[in-house]
């Protein structure tokens, strides 16, 4: 594992108020980035009554809605390996510009798009690719933000650097809950049908479209500044240098990500319907209930990443699972009969789910810098393509065993997590 001190950047110095404010300016865009991607979610149910034929079965019109939903998913391990390629060869904040823009344009477009009724079978056409577009953007821009802000600052604040922005992308999530939540309240079924719904995308465009004027004030890496500079990018096609030399990097940086993923889609994605449908809690207070969590989790992921800077990611990764299976294992067999557990449960469980803060800090030190954007691209995008995708189909077929599906994959998610933080300490990575 590549862990030299970056090349323009003393190890040893503090934080200065420039490596703030490119934190701050990299949360603010992942944020607004996550929440343009994750809206289309919140207002599936809407777009699909919009989107496809009134006589069409319900069943099947909610398929194809998160079908397309899924299309973003499935579009993230190309868009990602492209812009990590450019990356690599023609800079870090180009790239990083770049993926925001592509984010940003589709939302817009999304909340200005005719419905079924105006233009037939193009509609559901363009939402598919406007989805395909948002989902190549974000294959790129969470790797490429790691990436970003890792080379910015000194060696000894990547953790808290990379916590800070995965705390930031899980505040988008948060944000497009709280939207979500403050226009079904605003308008009326009918209202929201009518006009309401294309609000958040148009605000989410504008959003988007301010950030990317607010990372016209970045610079450029330090570390790559030097790489160009010294005439010492990669010769090659990155891609086939990280296949080739870096199996191992892959193998870890997957593993992680399936943690990442898998705590992100059962913990906070999923859990707020099986409140509803497993445990009989009303929806506003699982949505409340979840907000929590996500407040708890943004707070968890920075502490995660400045405890990998002073402990190491093997200590976080091995208490961190420890702790994440006693709480979510309590969370999911107590609150049936302890409804009133509900909220400070789930904000524990929230709080060690961002154990997650420390699994970049381990995948951007995995790979040199002069493949390290198309290294970690490839391996996140891949594993989150791949797993992302598993797990709720997993979790769903444990559900009809038994009723505590999520919490027996959870622990299995924290065997693994816990299995990996051996592993780096056995390593000494």
């Amino acid at each position: 594992m590549s862990t030299a001190a970056l090349p323009t950047t003393p190890a040893s110095r503090p934080l200065t108020r420039s490596d703030y404010k490119t934190l701050s300016l990299s949360a603010l865009g992942g944020a607004l980035e996550f929440y343009d991607f994750i809206i289309f979610v919140f207002f599936a149910a809407v777009v699909g009554k919009l989107f496809f034929p009134a006589e069409m079965p319900d069943w099947l019109r909610q398929m194809q809605t998160f079908g397309i939903f899924a299309a973003g998913y499935l579009a993230r391990p190309l868009g990602g390996i492209v812009m990590a390629h450019f990356g690599d060869l023609l800079g870090r904040k180009k790239m990083f510009t770049l993926s925001i823009f592509m984010m940003a344009v589709p939302t817009l477009l999304m909340g200005l798009l005719p419905t079924y009724a105006q233009i037939g079978m193009w509609a559901p056409i363009a939402l598919l690719v406007l989805r395909v577009i948002q989902g190549a953007a974000i294959g790129g821009e969470v790797p490429g933000a790691w990436v970003f802000v890792a080379e910015h600052v000194p060696q000894r604040h990547i953790g808290y650097a990379c916590g800070t922005l995965t705390s930031g992308l899980t505040a988008g999530i948060l944000l497009g809950s709280l939207v979500a939540t403050l226009f079904n309240s605003l308008f009326t079924p009918e209202e929201l049908l009518a006009y309401g719904w294309r609000g958040p995308f148009l605000l989410g465009g504008v959003f988007g479209l301010l950030s990317v004027y607010l990372r016209r004030w970045l610079h450029e890496t330090p570390v790559f500044a030097e790489l160009q500079q010294r005439k010492a990018l990669a010769e090659e096609v990155p891609l086939k240098a990280v296949v080739r030399d870096h199996r191992g990097a892959i193998v870890l940086s997957m593993l992680l990500t399936w943690v990442l993923s898998a705590g992100i889609i059962v913990v906070i994605l999923m859990t707020p319907t099986l409140l509803q449908t497993v445990y009989g809690f009303n929806a506003a207070t699982a949505l409340q209930a979840n907000s929590l969590a996500i407040v708890f989790l943004s707070v968890g992921c920075v502490a995660a990443g400045a405890l990998a800077d002073r402990f190491g990611a093997s200590r976080v990764f091995i208490i961190g699972s420890l702790l994440l299976l006693a709480s979510s294992w309590a969370f999911y067999t107590r609150i049936s009969s302890h409804p009133e557990w509900l909220f400070p449960l789930y904000a524990l469980t929230g709080l060690f789910v961002g154990m997650i803060g420390a699994v970049p800090f381990v995948m951007v030190n995995a790979f040199p810098p002069v493949v390290r954007f198309s290294g970690l691209s490839f391996s996140y995008n891949l594993a989150y393509a791949i797993f992302g995708g598993l797990t709720p189909m997993m979790v769903t077929l444990l559900l009809k065993t038994d009723p505590l599906g999520p919490a027996y994959y959870v622990a299995a998610l924290c065997g693994l997590g816990f299995c990996v933080g051996l592993y780096l300490l056995t390593s000494k990575r």
